[in-house]
């Protein structure tokens, strides 16, 4: 299935809404968006999950490099996630103990932007 990345601006924060799977496939696109997004000077980055269905091992990679490059600029790097089946996937990789997870876009950008 091909991604399609909607980008919005919300409160100091770039969302990115990725819309299909996120897999060997897609994520490449996701890295070249955030990666785009940071070059831009856009360092506070919110990754909006709600549109996508499945994740796997190359698609959570891009991830963490997002999150990787975004805190190296002195950014922040935040996902929203409200499925079950994907929070799983995080819970049992241990990435919700590295991610800053929320379940809406609404309490991810409520704040301003700060590090980390």
């Amino acid at each position: 299935m091909h991604l399609t990345i909607d980008v919005a601006r919300r409160g100091g924060h770039t969302v990115l809404s990725p819309h299909g799977d996120i897999d060997f496939a897609s994520a490449a696109q996701l890295t070249e968006a955030v990666t785009e997004t940071l070059l831009a000077g856009e360092i506070h980055v919110v990754v909006d999950l709600l549109g996508v269905e499945f994740v796997e091992s190359t698609g959570l990679g891009a991830l963490i490099g997002g999150r990787r490059r975004a805190l190296a600029l002195n950014g922040s790097f935040a996902l929203v996630c409200d499925q079950d089946h994907l929070l799983k996937i995080f819970q049992v990789t241990g990435l919700d103990k590295v991610f800053t997870m929320h379940r809406t876009v609404e309490q991810a950008t409520a704040q301003e932007p700060t590090p980390g």
